[in-house]
């Protein structure tokens, strides 16, 4: 009876050596996936036994069963999280749980361009792949109302920058995260304002800091230009930029302004109305936005590309004029 009883005893402890082994071998086996990696979605509501089965049907993983009861023993198993993961070659089982506990997700980008206008900022949007599109054939002002700002002008409202985000992000959580960064961005730099400043709310200096981003994209510059345009303001001259006129034309402008366009009486023509226009034309970027909150001190009222992306400066109209000749009228 005896020596029965000490072979099982010994039949057993192989069994569970041989257990140990082989569940030894398993946690420290890299998966099967493909060179570049594996992209595992995981939906909202799936469990860690369902994962581990569907792993197993294709062939990733050696035994589902083993993973799932490793992970309920550590008490892992419902603590992953639902998301786009990047399994890399020489993950093992362990690492999986690792990968699939942490939440570190595929992050995608898109990049919101300065200068863009509302239209390019929707456009880009819709055109994006990994975007969860809900806004499709909406209009900017159903856009707007369903971002939660309704008869909020759109114009100017979203920060450009490169925002990271994951597979199943709505377009419209990542709007409301481009406006919210815009209005946290302005209110900041509104804060931080030169004291003689000449726009008078954070609206107007995000009117201004978008006249400044389409006239130069030259960093040095933009400090100069809106130097200019708070000089006019506060004397109440007219702007007469040609941006706004451009902005004004909508689809109508091919590349040329004509005089007949300077003349023409839209709300965005600051040849024709004094002061800013109604509303933004673009998306101005940080740098716009400080050096209409600090514009360069100085005595021009006047500027004028000279062809090399830089700007002439004149205190008078006279030397103005000179400058238009000399840079505009040759060319």
């Amino acid at each position: 009876m005896q020596r029965l009883i000490g072979l099982v005893i010994l039949l057993a402890s192989l069994a569970l050596g041989w257990f140990w082994m082989g569940y030894q071998t398993f946690l420290e086996t890299p998966l099967h996936v493909p060179a570049q990696g594996l992209v595992l979605q995981v939906d909202k509501g799936t469990n860690l036994r369902q994962l581990a089965h569907r792993l197993t049907q294709q062939g990733v993983l050696q035994n589902g069963d083993m993973l799932y009861w490793h992970a309920r023993w550590y008490d892992q198993a419902r603590r992953i999280r639902a998301g786009e993961f990047l399994v890399p070659p020489g993950t093992t089982p362990a690492g999986l749980l690792d990968i699939l506990i942490a939440g570190k997700t595929i992050a995608y980008r898109l990049t919101l361009v300065e200068g863009w206008n509302f239209r390019q900022v929707l456009q880009a949007v819709r055109n994006d792949p990994v975007l969860e599109h809900t806004l499709d054939t909406m209009e900017p002002k159903a856009v707007m109302a369903r971002l939660g700002f309704p008869g909020i002008d759109p114009e100017g409202r979203f920060f450009p920058d490169t925002y990271v985000f994951p597979r199943g992000t709505t377009d419209v959580g990542f709007l409301q995260r481009a406006y919210h960064r815009m209005q946290r961005k302005l209110t900041q730099a509104w804060a931080d304002r030169a004291p003689d400043v000449a726009v008078k709310t954070p609206y107007e200096a995000l009117i201004l800091a978008s006249i400044v981003e389409k006239e130069t994209g030259v960093p040095e510059g933009r400090a100069q230009i809106a130097g200019v345009f708070s000089r006019r303001l506060k004397r109440g001259m007219k702007l007469q930029t040609d941006p706004t006129v451009i902005y004004g034309m909508g689809d109508r402008y091919q590349g040329n302004i004509r005089r007949s366009d300077l003349r023409e009486d839209t709300r965005y023509n600051t040849y024709v109305h004094t002061g800013l226009p109604p509303t933004p034309i673009c998306m101005p970027g940080r740098e716009a936005i400080d050096a209409a909150l600090h514009p360069a001190p100085g005595k021009a009222l006047y500027f004028v590309a000279n062809g090399g992306g830089r700007h002439v400066f004149s205190d008078t109209l006279e030397q103005h004029n000179a400058a238009v000749r000399k840079y505009q009228l040759k060319r």
